[in-house]
């Protein structure tokens, strides 16, 4: 067996990509309840360290960015 053979299931990929949307709605959640119309910079921080620690190698691409524009710019809800 190669090195490169080894790797999660499919189903066990699944799982972690729902339990990683899970986390990254949570936060934006939050932030949304308590950073709504907030600069963005500010709200990007807070989704930052929400995320940060329940990954490992953690690397926020443009979807932090994305999210955390929506939340300071009011488009998104608390709900």
């Amino acid at each position: 067996m190669d090195i490169g053979d080894i790797k999660w299931n499919d189903q066990a990929r699944e799982k972690i990509l729902s339990d990683a949307d899970k986390a990254l709605q949570e936060a934006v959640k939050e932030a949304a309840a308590s950073h709504s119309g907030s600069d963005r910079d500010k709200v990007y921080k807070f989704l930052f360290e929400k995320l940060q620690p329940q990954f490992i190698d953690f690397e926020p691409g443009p979807d932090l960015s994305k999210y955390a524009d929506a939340v300071a710019n009011g488009e998104l809800s608390a709900e």
